[in-house]
Formats: structure tokens, C-alpha cells, sequence
């Protein structure tokens, strides 16, 4: 990333210097690619993993030979940037409910897609491969299964999974993907929209202008940022295993040791297949955003939720969504662990945990007297 920042050239150029950054793009879209199996010419680059998300839902995507797009459903547990982010009027929008794991129902699936076959209209469903708050893996497998038999197309937000467990967008069904480059360890700025081969045109798109992307995102690419994109993407693949196995293990660690110290604790959507590197639960009493400043004085940086909502402590619609009590919501934690983390970061999480618990036990005592 730092060597493209001495290209001067635009890639749209023909000239010497716009074919250097061409060159540059094009090689980190075949990284990108290879991450998660696709074809590069498939893959867009934008701004972000939201702009992507923005981008891809609306039914607007034209395929030869079928049937238009008319509905749009989303799961209850997405990322703001889905729940908030669809061009579709909200008549046109249903909710997929999630079971007490965070889990997407397929019953619900099936019940919604034979309602829309009964109108005769198809539709796009967008389920994520993997939550960003409780780490839990959706079966997007066999929610593809269901929508390309009703006819219609799925979009799957792999933003959080990707570079963190392997899996390619024809496997998982997945018409069209959603990745981000700092969650791979990249820099800010630069995210990208996969389609699969099937998906031909899209009629119309969020950002018009220019012909960059194939005419499919207008606006001079982030060469730096994509550089940074592709050079992650080539390092998370070749020690997906090896950050898989080592983040596992500190993870179960970590919620033994928490598990250890208090009995009361719970651990979100641990009956259910998960990120090996995310842990989110909640001990009741200990509210978030108390335990936040407090772990932030430490040292430790958590969060309450989804990033994207730091500076502001409010209860996770995510959690909400599984029937979590609002109260206990109200404490819920989530521990991400980078790839540098070890366990003596670990060790020093719960030792802090453990004494704000004293702490915090020792007080409401004190008032109680």
C-alpha cells in the first residue's frame, strides 16, 4: 500500500503511469478473488463493505431468461448497513426471523419464498455468512438452495467470515458476496462486491459516472487502498488454518476462565457454529457501557456491539432479534481477537474482568448497607 502511494497515474489513463496503477488494481483483484474462489473479473471494488451492501441491494439485477426481481428479505440479525442500506420501497421488504442461537429459520425461509411464488414474483434474500456481534455462521448453504428453486438470487455479507474460515462464493450459493478490506486486516477504505458468474447486469447502480468497474461503481479507484485489499487477502488465505486453530483455542480459553469466575455469565449463541476469534456474552448486573470505560482504562479494547455503532452504547438489535431479556442485553460484551493476540491477553482480560466484578459487587453492597 505504501509503494502505490508513489503512483502519480490514474488507472483510466492510457498513458505509462495510468497502466501502472491498471496493473497494480488488477492484481489485487485477482487476490481478492482467490480468497474466496471467484472469478476476478467478478469482483468491484468500492469504498466499503456498507457502499457494497448499498450496492447490492436493490432489484435491479437482470438475468437472462428469468423472472424480474420484486421482493427483497432480510435477516433480523444483519448488519445495520443491510437493514438500513436496501433501495426497495419497505412494502417490498419482509424480516427473516433467527432462532435463540441467531439462527436464520428455515421454515421462515421457505414459508416466505412459497408466499412470493403464490404472487408469481421472485425475489433477492440477503443473509450474512457470519454475524458480526456474536460470531455465529448463518447456513446460507441451504438458504441458497431454497431461494434458486423459488427463482430468486442470494446476496450473503461475508464482510466478518472472510480470512477467518475458508469457503468459496459457488459453495456457499451465494449470487452475490460482500467483502471488506480492514476486517481481513487491510486498510480502511476499500471493500468490494463478489458476483457469481450467473449474475450478469446490474441496471442500476449506486454510484453513476464514469465507466470504472466495468460501469458498475463510477468514481477513480482507492489504488492504495485496493493494493492494501489484495495484499491482505493473499496473507489471510495462505494462514487461514493457522489463525483459525490459534484464535479457537484462546477463544475457548477465554470464556472457560469467564465461565470459571462466575456462574451467572452467559455466552451468546455458543450452541451453534461460530468464529473461531469471537466471543459475546453478558453477566447481569454488569451493564456495557460501565464495563466498556472500564476496560478501556485498562487498556482493553471492546465493543458493546457493531463498530460501526461506537461512541454510542444502545442494546443490539442482534440480540434482541435471538429473545434475549432487554436487561441482560443491556451487559452484553463482544471480544474480537486479533491475529496478534495471545494468551497472556487473555489472562489479563479476565483478571481485569474479575476485578470490576469485585469491584463492582463491593459497591452495590456498600449502597445496600
Amino acid at each position: 500500500m505504501v509503494s502505490a502511494l508513489d503512483l502519480c497515474g490514474s488507472a483510466s489513463s492510457i498513458h505509462g503511469d495510468g497502466r501502472a496503477v491498471r496493473k497494480l488494481i488488477e492484481v489485487a483483484r485477482h487476490e481478492v478473488a482467490a480468497l474466496i474462489g471467484a472469478q476476478a473479473k467478478n469482483v468491484v471494488f468500492c469504498g466499503s463493505a456498507t457502499e457494497a451492501n448499498n450496492m447490492a441491494l436493490c432489484l435491479d439485477w437482470q438475468r437472462d431468461g428469468k423472472t424480474p426481481l420484486r421482493r427483497l428479505a432480510v435477516s433480523a440479525v444483519e448488519h445495520v448497513s443491510v437493514l438500513n442500506g436496501a433501495r426497495v420501497a419497505e412494502d417490498f421488504i419482509s424480516i427473516l426471523p433467527v432462532n435463540d442461537q441467531g439462527l436464520v429459520d428455515l421454515a421462515g425461509v421457505k414459508t416466505l419464498l412459497d408466499q412470493w411464488q403464490s404472487e408469481g414474483v421472485s425475489g433477492l434474500v440477503s443473509v450474512m455468512l457470519a454475524n458480526n456481534e456474536t460470531g455465529v455462521v448463518q447456513p446460507v448453504k441451504a438458504v441458497a438452495d431454497l431461494v434458486h428453486a423459488a427463482g430468486g438470487l442470494v446476496h450473503c455479507d461475508a464482510a466478518q467470515i472472510a480470512g477467518k474460515i475458508a469457503f468459496s462464493i459457488n459453495d456457499i450459493g451465494a449470487d452475490l458476496l460482500t467483502l471488506s478490506s480492514h476486517k481481513l486486516g487491510g486498510p480502511l477504505g476499500a471493500g468490494a462486491l463478489v458476483l457469481a458468474s450467473e449474475v450478469a447486469h446490474l441496471a442500476n447502480p449506486l454510484l453513476r459516472g464514469g465507466g470504472q468497474e466495468k460501469g458498475r461503481r463510477a468514481g477513480t479507484e482507492n489504488a492504495p487502498a485496493i493494493a492494501g485489499f489484495g495484499a491482505a487477502a493473499t496473507a489471510a488465505l495462505h494462514h487461514l488454518a493457522e489463525y483459525g486453530s490459534h484464535a479457537s483455542r484462546l477463544r475457548d480459553e477465554l470464556e472457560a476462565r469467564l465461565r470459571d469466575g462466575s456462574g451467572k455469565i452467559v455466552f451468546f449463541g455458543e450452541g451453534a457454529q461460530r468464529l473461531p476469534n469471537t466471543s459475546c456474552f453478558a453477566e447481569p448486573g454488569m451493564a456495557a457501557e460501565t464495563m466498556l470505560i472500564a476496560l478501556d482504562l485498562e487498556g482493553i479494547s471492546v465493543s458493546s456491539g457493531s463498530a460501526c455503532s461506537s461512541g454510542k452504547v444502545k442494546i443490539s438489535h442482534v440480540l434482541m432479534a435471538m429473545g434475549v431479556e432487554q436487561e441482560l442485553a443491556s451487559c452484553a460484551i463482544r471480544v474480537s481477537l486479533g491475529r496478534d493476540a495471545s494468551a497472556e491477553d487473555i489472562k489479563f482480560l479476565v483478571t481485569v474482568w474479575t476485578r470490576l466484578r469485585k469491584s463492582l459487587h463491593d459497591r452495590k453492597q456498600h449502597r445496600a448497607a
